[in-house]
């Protein structure tokens, strides 16, 4: 564990699904784009976001999710959850070290330090990887259902919460956050 004196603590913390809120993200540049009417309550499982969208498949999705010459990618389109910055920059501000863990393709990676600039995320460390467990953190916050039980498992000694959402399910070792206020107050019993 990195607690040190006044009970800081590193957290690593996922950007889409938890901080930025993907599916209303690409929903409304859907709309904007095909007159379509969708809602983030339509998903419900995590690859299934062609079906939802009237796309042949995933790779077809993220085709047109990866924007180009007309507009940048989708990753530049999200909003952030309610509450979400605002209790990141609290957390920092509490002396705790905010570490984005972020998956990503290649082609969102400007697009995303764009995303994390505009929205002034308190933090000087960010990660673009899928092995998320290989960076070392006290505390782990994460919506993936592939994600989450590899860290429960390979990081038995931090604290693993996974975001509910429709598209997961509970994780044995795993602590269910509904919300940031929740998510803040997991953070702050362990810190003391």
């Amino acid at each position: 564990m990195h607690r040190g004196t006044g009970g800081v603590v590193r957290l690593g913390i996922d950007l889409d699904g938890v901080v930025a809120d993907f599916n209303a993200g690409w929903m409304r540049l859907h709309a904007d784009e095909h007159g379509t009417e969708l809602t983030p309550e339509l998903v419900t499982g995590w690859d299934d976001l062609h079906e939802v969208g009237g796309f042949r498949s995933m790779g077809e999705f993220w085709w047109w999710a990866r924007g180009g010459d007309r507009r940048a990618s989708i990753f530049r389109h999200l909003d952030p959850y309610p509450g979400a910055v605002e209790t990141l920059d609290r957390l920092a501000r509490s002396g705790h070290e905010v570490v984005i863990l972020t998956s990503k393709p290649w082609w969102a990676i400007h697009d995303t330090y764009h995303w994390i600039a505009d929205h002034a995320l308190p933090t000087r460390e960010v990660h673009m990887l899928d092995a998320k467990w290989e960076v070392d953190c006290d505390v782990y916050l994460d919506d993936s259902p592939k994600v989450l039980p590899t860290l429960a498992r390979k990081r038995s000694s931090a604290t693993v919460c996974r975001f509910v959402r429709a598209w997961n399910d509970p994780v044995e070792g795993a602590v269910d956050v509904h919300d940031w206020a929740n998510f803040a107050a997991v953070v702050d019993d362990l810190a003391g």
